[in-house]
């Protein structure tokens, strides 16, 4: 089989555009293979202790542990069309001594369930590490911008104000609950074991007839060498829910950044114009209009977001599907969804560590928008000390609606707002409140209840976790 991967080929785009090197090197083939090979010396070294296997050659098989050649496997493959057993096959050549005990009593995933646990377990820490990094980055503009107010939007419609910093909590209180969940699943990440063909681990049992250790005492032996914990039961596999958990979990920080990055976008858009990217001075944003500076770091987070998104109904399918002991058919797509999942997730943890920490407020349009619609959240405001005043509530409803209508028509023929001026000149209200009075409570710039404590509980949040 020979090596052909190069600018001329199908390269993926996580081979080299997206995620880190070292989400890169967990994924490898040759780190795979160096864990292969970790696993049969810890089962050999446990096998001598039955005396199964010779010092000699477990000393052989250490040697060669990390000897990986991946032509010479790939040569055994094609004739073999087993990648486990080439491997097994190309370590026993390098082994003159050791090569006869490789996988003795084991089945291929026996080998390859407890390695892939070991690689998520590796790829985890580092999407933790990254995170945590987003985190404490969140936890900075928060503190910042905790007070800060801008004008709230629900249905993309001017609403109530809220703060900066409240917005972005919303996100980091989000991040910070994926943080937890994602060492909750790491840690309670569990291997197949030594456990054979359908699980019951009889070739153990069979090749330990006779010794005091026993086919439990073997498995317990290999894991503890391994740090892993296993199922108590498996089939040819562990049970494929767990991998269902685990890609559910970076999906989880994947939606979290998606609003965040979506959030971004509109609040880039002219329209808005409150927040925007950090773009170079030689960054091109558009090949046809040389005056666009687009989001596209946080379009590009969305887009991979989605790709995220749909890989847990591939692990629901594959964990539903798996009948009987064991079918062949999650296979393949775990060699590709496992490490783009988290491939993913790292370039969009990478990427939101830029954008937190480089994307710039545009304090003159925040205040902006905050003049033009914060009278309308005010309304609210005025309504109620109004009411306290002695108002029937239904009916100064119908007068702040029926002025409120009018200064949107205003509004939209590109007129200023004139709603503080419309209500500071009706006698209804002015009949509950005087002018000044009324001006103060159409006052939104402080408009904002808690937000500001309720921000900084969550930086606390934050720093007491990470």
């Amino acid at each position: 089989m020979a090596e052909t991967f190069t600018h001329s080929t199908y390269l993926s785009p996580y081979t080299w555009r997206y995620g880190t090197d070292a989400m890169r090197r967990v994924w490898s083939l040759e780190h795979q293979r160096l864990i292969w090979r970790r696993v049969w010396v810890a089962l050999a070294e446990a096998q001598s202790e039955a005396g199964l296997v010779t010092q000699a050659q477990i000393d052989d098989l250490r040697a060669h542990q990390h000897d990986v050649d991946i032509p010479r496997a790939h040569e055994f493959e094609a004739e073999l069309k087993h990648d486990l057993m080439a491997e097994v096959r190309t370590y026993a050549e390098q082994c003159g001594v050791g090569g006869g005990v490789i996988h003795l009593g084991a089945t291929s995933m026996d080998i390859e369930d407890n390695a892939d646990v070991i690689r998520i377990r590796e790829a985890c820490d580092l999407v933790i590490a990254a995170l945590s990094d987003v985190l404490r980055l969140l936890a900075d503009r928060i503190e910042a911008h905790a007070g800060t107010v801008c004008i709230g939007f629900t249905h993309l419609q001017p609403a109530e104000p809220t703060t900066v910093g409240y917005r972005l909590a919303f996100t980091a209180q989000d991040l910070l609950a994926d943080y937890q969940n994602l060492w909750t699943i790491r840690d309670n990440l569990q291997g197949k074991g030594l456990k054979g063909a359908v699980g019951t681990a009889a070739s153990y049992n069979q090749l330990l007839a006779g010794h005091s250790m026993t086919a439990r005492d073997l498995e317990a032996r290999v894991l503890d060498k391994l740090d892993l914990k296993a199922f108590t039961v498996a089939h040819q596999t562990y049970s494929r829910r767990q991998d269902f958990n685990v890609v559910n979990g970076l999906a989880n920080i994947a939606l979290a950044l998606h609003k965040f990055a979506f959030d971004l976008r509109l609040l880039q858009s002219p329209v808005f114009g409150e927040w925007a990217e950090p773009f170079g001075a030689n960054q091109v944003g558009s090949s046809a209009m040389p005056f666009k500076r687009n989001p596209v770091n946080a379009e590009n987070m969305d887009s991979l977001a989605r790709l995220v998104a749909a890989f847990p109904r591939v692990m629901w399918d594959n964990a539903a599907n798996s009948l009987l002991e064991r079918t062949l058919d999650d296979s393949g797509n775990r060699r590709s969804v496992l490490p783009e999942a988290f491939l993913i997730t790292d370039e969009l943890l990478k990427r939101a560590k830029r954008l937190i920490n480089g994307f710039n407020m545009d304090e003159r349009a925040i205040q902006h928008n905050l003049s033009v619609y914060g009278v309308f959240a005010a309304t609210e405001r005025l309504l109620m000390e109004a009411v306290r005043q002695g108002g029937d509530r239904q009916h100064l409803h119908e007068v702040i609606r029926e002025h409120s209508m009018g200064a949107w028509a205003a509004i939209h023929r590109g007129e200023p707002n004139p709603l503080v001026q419309l209500l500071v000149e009706d006698e209804r209200l002015l009949a509950l409140l005087d002018d000044e009075n009324i001006r103060h409570f159409l006052n939104a710039d402080d408009y904002v209840g808690d937000a500001p404590a309720r921000s900084l509980e969550v930086v606390a949040a934050i720093r007491d976790v990470v």
